[in-house]
């Protein structure tokens, strides 16, 4: 009998051994990705009621504070993908919710899984067969029993959010759902005129059918608020519509996350209102930790603020990445937040999981010219370039600048008047300043040694300059645009005090963004006066911040010439030299 006491502690005790060692244990849930529900209705206009119902299942489960959800944007792609494994690794969750829909009549069929993507085991499933004014009402039990089986604690405010309806009107509802594949049609790509326009139609249709759709309002608001702040109609009238969206939204639940995202939006979007957009997020935030339009807004204000935090920014873009993987737009923000911080690599991994998406010209540019800034090297640049040339060369337009900033760095006269000829707009962005065409015109005379020609551009250059410091006497950069014209010109004294008015206005430690452009402004204009001293003391304090000029550009840029041979430059320049590891 001693020996069968023995016997079972110590088969109690391997069992404890074995399972402390994570062997039988399940692991933790990292997260859920709601695919897209299938739509086995005869009728193909009821893919949109389909969508919705995902949409409303994922936006249930993202209430929840305890759960990772990915966002719809991210996981669009998917759509009649089996491999869930892949689907896992690529979104980072432990889990899937997949299904599907079938509207017949007064009458819906609607079959869930919650599938472990780790091991394709399938952890719940279930069939409803409801009346279709039901349906609201299935996705609320969906959504707690899927919590359930992931282990996640539902707060009763978040039980309260999930069960209830999003609206008491299925054709306001349909209306809804079809506004919202119109938007995320690019994945948020920069959702173009024609896709907006129409998904405010179908989303005021959706109001007037239910005036209590809140989340219809939501949308209405982000959707107006795009349409002014990507210019496709920048008046004080589609203004006005925003704010009635923003309001409503805000009426109707005023303790709403989404209403103040809604708001926050309108206030940094259509009044660049950063202060007050930042407290709206606050709010936003305590109920909206799984929404990566909180951390990707956070992202766009901390880095265009007075006073804002590029780490702050890049930290919240990083959040934003992990809760929609495969958001373009987020993606190509974040990189650009990378590069504003000189951290290339994981610029580059960015950049080409954007590209992974999405064949892009302007991201393929973008990708050329992280090797021009942090090694110095034109070559990939130069390679793009010729290769949208000759495949897209309708697209070259778009990317001009990179390829005028390319030819200025190899020295390429005609390649630059090429470029400068290409380019649709007025005016160049030399990363440190944003000049005319009228100025590179004079800067590629310069190169070729045609001084006269050159002092010619440049005198007419300084006449519309000058008007332009007269029509905005707060602009900083139109002075520090207009000393490099002095400087030019050989106009010592007026050319450093302007450029030193420029500092003035908008100083770096308020403006880490744009700030050390003027400081870098007024090095150039030095350098170009002979002033070695001035110029190099001036780059000096500049590099201090991250958004000073690259590498790349203090190597390769013709404006640092008059530089080129001082130790004293040559080891600024050497500083920012990419290490060996």
């Amino acid at each position: 009998m001693g020996i069968g006491i023995l016997s079972l502690a110590l088969i109690a005790a391997l069992a404890a051994i074995i399972w402390n060692s994570g062997l039988f244990r399940q692991p933790p849930t990292t997260g859920i990705a709601v695919l897209p529900f299938e739509n086995l209705s005869n009728d193909r206009e009821d893919a949109s009621f389909a969508d919705g119902v995902q949409d409303d299942l994922l936006t249930k489960l993202a209430k929840i504070a305890r759960l990772k959800v990915i966002s719809r944007t991210s996981v669009m792609g998917y759509r009649g993908k089996q491999n869930t494994r892949q689907i896992g690794n690529e979104l980072s969750v432990s889990h899937v919710l997949e299904g599907s829909v079938r509207k017949t009549g007064a009458r819906v069929h609607l079959n869930a899984q919650l599938i472990d993507a780790r091991t394709d085991a399938h952890v719940w499933a279930e069939e409803y067969d409801r009346n279709l004014k039901d349906i609201f009402a299935v996705q609320s039990e969906i959504a707690q029993k899927v919590a359930g089986q992931l282990h996640a604690k539902i707060s009763p405010a978040e039980k309260l959010a999930i069960r209830r309806p999003p609206t008491v009107d299925l054709t306001a509802f349909d209306l809804y759902s079809r506004a919202k594949n119109l938007i995320l049609t690019g994945g948020y790509r920069y959702t173009g005129r024609e896709n907006l326009l129409k998904a405010a139609d179908l989303l005021n249709q959706a109001v007037a059918h239910d005036p209590a759709f809140f989340q219809a309002y939501c949308q209405l608001a982000w959707t107006h608020d795009w349409v002014y702040f990507g210019g496709f109609d920048h008046t004080p009238e589609r203004l006005s519509l925003a704010k009635a969206a923003t309001e409503a939204a805000l009426r109707l639940r005023p303790d709403s996350g989404e209403a103040h995202l809604a708001y926050a939006e309108n206030l940094y979007r259509a009044y660049r209102d950063f202060d007050h957009a930042l407290v709206e997020l606050e709010i936003a935030r305590k109920t909206l930790s799984n929404d990566a339009r909180v951390f990707e807004l956070q992202g766009y204000i901390e880095r265009r603020r007075p006073g804002g935090s590029l780490e702050e920014a890049l930290r919240n873009f990083q959040t934003a990445v992990d809760l929609d993987p495969r958001n373009f737009l987020i993606l190509q923000q974040a990189a650009i937040s990378y590069d504003l911080v000189r951290r290339y690599a994981e610029e580059e991994a960015l950049l080409d999981r954007a590209l992974a998406l999405v064949t892009d010209v302007e991201t393929k540019v973008q990708r050329a010219v992280v090797e021009f800034d942090w090694k110095a090297n034109t070559k990939p640049l130069h390679e793009v370039i010729d290769e949208i040339r000759g495949n897209e060369p309708k697209a070259i337009q778009g990317v001009a600048e990179s390829w005028l900033t390319c030819a200025l760095a190899e020295r390429d006269p005609n390649a630059a008047r090429s470029a400068l000829e290409a380019m649709d707009q007025d005016s160049f962005d030399s990363e440190t300043a944003n000049v005319s065409r009228r100025f590179i015109e004079g800067l590629i005379a310069r190169m070729t040694k045609d001084y006269a020609k050159a002092q010619s551009a440049f005198i007419v250059d300084r006449d519309e300059q000058d008007k332009v410091v007269r029509a905005h006497p707060d602009d900083a950069s139109a002075f520090s645009v207009l000393g490099l014209i002095d400087a030019a010109l050989g106009r010592k004294e007026e050319a450093l005090r302007e450029s030193r008015h420029a500092i003035e206005l908008l100083p770096a430690e308020k403006n880490p963004l744009f700030g050390p452009r003027t400081i870098a402004c007024l090095a150039i204009a030095a350098a170009w006066l002979g002033d070695k001293d001035l110029a190099c003391q001036q780059l000096a304090e500049a590099i201090r911040y991250p958004t000073a000029p690259s590498y790349g550009h203090l190597k390769l840029m013709p404006w640092w010439d008059p530089l080129r041979g001082d130790p004293r430059f040559e080891k600024i320049v050497a500083s920012l030299s990419p290490k060996e590891k």
